[in-house]
């Protein structure tokens, strides 16, 4: 500071040249330089130390606000470091004081978090620990990995220990998948056996097409029909597949057999599918009787009856599901049809013949464009409409209805115009 040409509490200038005065352990440090006066000069770099009493103020008031005070640590270390090299005058110390402050605040924090999710990360490992060992392959692995999370969530421990307690813990995790994947392995193994012996089968089935010997031909095939039986499961998406396979080579078998043995097999037709056939029948049989107000009731019945037979999916049948159903709903649009005349016309049953089925027609197109406008304003609102959603699907299912409804109508109408060609006009 000797030679100085200008001297301020905290620094001075000399040669040109702005200093900082030394403090703490820290030198003279050169900040600066003058550019037009030397107390421009020093006001310039007394100035600039309002920014570096406004940065710790806004760190402590950070600090204060935040949850996880934790994290700012590093945010004041780096802002120490800054301080130390900071070009402007003023009176350091008691800034560094305020952050040493600080620092012991969040040391004393980090110190009860760590401790905290130590005892977090413990409880885990014990979590861990039970179920580790468990078969229950997919709810433990769905477990470990919901545990898992909760580690990753939990904030660090003490260094010291860390690595001892994270060891631990992948460990538990290693060693259980580690098991599933032997487990599967071994699964893999056993499914590649007897995917291996079904295709085995398959190809001896085949083989026993070919045998010369027709009855040796039918001793084999019964012994593949059993031995299929004793090989055991394998993924149903290939097991539909094989099974398909073995049958069409012993259902060509049999049919040869039978053929040659003059053996005619009756095709049996489970006692629910022949009662839906009758029902069926009887229901298309009503949508054609005259009496069609009686018919309806009956249908009724049919259909409470059809819906207490429960025939498993596999042996539904589509066609006459489809059947019984149009039967249906031809009774019940021809008998609300009936009572929309009985209504508008009193005097219907005096009309010719001719005029009746004209009569029916007008009412028959009316009622269709009434439901056409009807559906259109339900499409408009289906856009969108996801069918897995409960409360959709319901919306879906009314809309599907709807355009049931029209096609029967529409059926119906074209019959009208048929016998009213008939008739003549």
């Amino acid at each position: 500071m000797e030679n100085a040409s200008l001297v301020d509490e905290y620094g001075y200038v000399k040669d040109g040249k702005v200093f900082l005065k030394g403090y703490l352990d820290y030198e003279d440090r050169q900040i600066g330089e003058v550019k037009r006066t030397e107390q421009e000069a020093l006001d310039y770099f007394k100035n600039r130390f309002i920014i570096a009493e406004n940065k710790v103020g806004q760190l402590e008031k950070d600090i204060e606000e935040a949850q996880n005070k934790g994290s700012y640590l590093t945010k004041l270390v780096q802002l120490r470091k800054k301080l130390l090299g900071f070009d402007a005058l003023g009176d350091f110390p008691p800034l560094l004081d305020r952050l040493d402050a600080q620092e012991k605040l969040l040391a004393e924090l980090i110190t009860v978090n760590q401790l905290k999710n130590l005892e977090i990360k413990n409880a885990l490992i014990v979590e861990a620990e039970a179920i580790v060992n468990s078969t229950d392959w997919r709810a433990t692995a769905d477990a470990l990995q919901e545990i898992k999370t909760k580690w990753i969530k939990t904030g660090p421990v003490d260094k010291s220990t860390e690595p001892e307690i994270e060891a631990r813990f992948q460990e538990l995790l290693d060693g259980f998948f580690q098991r599933r994947r032997e487990f599967f392995n071994e699964q893999n193994k056993v499914i590649q056996e007897r995917l291996d012996k079904y295709d085995e089968l398959i190809r001896l089935a085949f083989r026993a097409n070919r045998l010369g010997d027709l009855d040796a031909a039918f001793q084999e095939v019964r012994r593949l029909n059993n031995a299929w039986k004793m090989v055991g499961e394998v993924p149903i998406k290939k097991s539909g597949k094989l099974y398909k396979q073995f049958k069409r080579a012993t259902t060509t078998f049999y049919a040869k057999y039978n053929e040659v043995k003059g053996i005619v097999i009756e095709k049996k037709i489970d006692p629910r599918i022949e009662a839906q056939m009758k029902m069926a029948d009887e229901a298309e049989r009503l949508s054609k009787q005259s009496d069609i107000f009686a018919a309806a009731e009956r249908a009724k019945v049919l259909l409470n009856s059809w819906k207490e037979i429960r025939v498993p999916f596999k042996l539904q049948d589509k066609t006459l599901n489809e059947r019984f159903r149009a039967a249906c709903d031809k009774i019940f649009e021809l008998s609300y049809l009936g009572r929309v005349l009985s209504r508008k016309y009193p005097a219907f049953e005096l009309k010719s013949q001719a005029e009746q089925i004209r009569t029916k027609i007008r009412e028959m197109e009316y009622l269709v464009k009434r439901e056409k406008s009807d559906l259109q304003f339900a499409l408009q609102d289906a856009d969108g409409l996801d069918p897995n959603n409960d409360a959709d699907k319901q919306v879906l299912n009314k809309i599907n209805t709807q355009k049931r409804k029209i096609a029967m109508k529409e059926t119906i109408l074209r019959e009208f115009q048929k016998q009213l060609e008939t008739v003549g006009y």
